[in-house]
């Protein structure tokens, strides 16, 4: 078993945000609990919203923004079953051009 980091990137624009009605938000939710009961024997780390962010560089530290909503860590035999498992997350429907990112985290060499 190898494990894999699940990036999840956001398309809304300030927009998308302002017209995600509450019902639509509660629906969304139902759906990625039930997305984590159906897989949760490959959830390692269920994640989180990943929200302040800064950047550390030899210059120092700043603040910045990107896309980036959350992540999950899951437990596969191979990178594709990795990636079938998120093929069907809620996530990808909540805004046109959301997208996951699922990277292969193999252990330290050693």
């Amino acid at each position: 078993m190898s494990r894999f980091l699940a990036l999840f990137n956001g398309a809304a624009d300030e927009v998308g945000k302002a017209e995600l009605t509450e019902q639509r938000q509660t629906e969304f939710l139902k759906a990625w609990a039930a997305w984590a009961q159906a897989n949760e024997k490959a959830i390692v780390d269920p994640g989180a919203p990943l929200n302040a962010k800064k950047l550390v560089t030899a210059r120092g530290v700043e603040d910045f923004t990107d896309a980036l909503t959350a992540y999950t860590i899951v437990e596969a035999d191979s990178h594709d079953e990795a990636v079938q498992i998120f093929s069907g997350h809620p996530h990808l429907g909540l805004f046109a051009g959301n997208s996951i990112a699922v990277l292969e985290c193999p252990p330290p060499p050693g």
